[in-house]
């Protein structure tokens, strides 16, 4: 018979508990999953801090990718035993057993993708947390209001991405797809993105790191831009008029579209990249402690992953 654990959050920056809970029971709409592998991501330790926490004992976690033990009455999409990567909600609900950071929990049928055979469950799990963050940001109608992506796309009608980072990640985001990639560092940033997108092609910018000093750059170069819309990762501080920014909130029912129309049909061939790569720091919950400490490190270009 199946056993489930679950690392605890018992109070405000407390040491994970891992212990035995019960095997949640999926809702209708839900499926439930044994988890194979977990990622660590920035909101994981915040959340250990105390933010967003709705009760205690709390099992946190976003990322996750396993295979489906069980699903709910409505659920027509998985079956048992398909390889899933999966958004976990607890972000939302509070409820332990929506968490990632368990051996067993629930999920909302719509946010997750069957995984494809040739994609191991640790290159999978670099994409659900980051599949949400994006669709909040880009294709929400009072955010860059975009068209949700579609398969059939002519490469001429797509947007183009232009991406800042430091130098050293310039490789990977071109094979993440970007269309020019800059070092944030460089002296001449501001006019070399206005030079490189033009006020006539600007849809918005993407402020995926948040914080207060990342507007050292963003706010000078959105002026250069000719100002417009902002998304952000932390609720944004008070910013110049020409700046209408707004918070990225990436749990919530917008992102589905992309679950099942763009996920659930994404060329298997090859096609599909999982990225950036996974740093794989164990085989078991108790290993989510020294992952927390790495995470609160220097860590780019890479994603915090353990093996259940």
């Amino acid at each position: 018979m199946a056993t489930n654990l679950s690392a605890f959050v018992d109070g405000k920056d407390q040491p994970l508990r891992v212990a035995e809970s019960p095997i949640p029971k999926p809702g209708p709409d839900d499926i439930i999953i044994r988890n194979r592998a977990i990622a660590v991501n920035t909101i994981d330790p915040a959340q250990r801090a105390g933010f967003q926490i709705k009760q205690y004992p709390a099992v946190v976690g976003m990322d996750l990718a396993g295979d489906v033990y069980e699903v709910g009455t409505n659920v027509s999409r998985f079956k048992q035993n398909d390889r899933v990567i999966v958004h976990a909600r607890q972000f939302m609900t509070g409820l332990p057993e929506d968490g990632a950071f368990s051996l067993f929990c629930r999920i909302p049928a719509a946010n997750a993708a069957l995984l494809p055979q040739e994609i191991g469950y640790t290159q999978g799990i670099v994409l659900p947390l980051a599949i949400d963050t994006a669709a909040g940001g880009f294709y929400q109608p009072d955010y860059m209001g975009l068209d949700f992506p579609s398969l059939s796309a002519r490469p001429d009608s797509r947007r183009e991405v232009v991406v800042v980072y430091g130098s050293s990640m310039s490789d990977l985001c071109r094979e993440c797809g970007a269309a020019d990639v800059f070092d944030y560092k460089s002296a001449s940033i501001v006019k070399d993105i206005a030079m490189a997108v033009g006020r006539d092609h600007f849809v918005g910018l993407y402020n995926a790191i948040g914080t207060p000093e990342s507007f050292d750059v963003v706010t000078p170069m959105m002026a250069k831009l000719g100002g417009g819309f902002l998304a952000n990762t932390k609720p944004p501080e008070k910013l110049p008029d020409f700046i209408k920014a707004r918070f990225v909130f990436a749990v919530n029912k917008f992102g589905w579209p992309v679950w099942k129309n763009w996920m659930g049909r994404a060329p298997t061939n090859g096609k599909r990249k999982c990225l950036p790569s996974a740093k794989v720091l164990g085989l078991e919950l108790e290993s989510l402690e020294q992952a927390f400490k790495i995470r609160d490190g220097n860590v780019s270009g890479e994603k915090i992953v353990v093996k259940l």
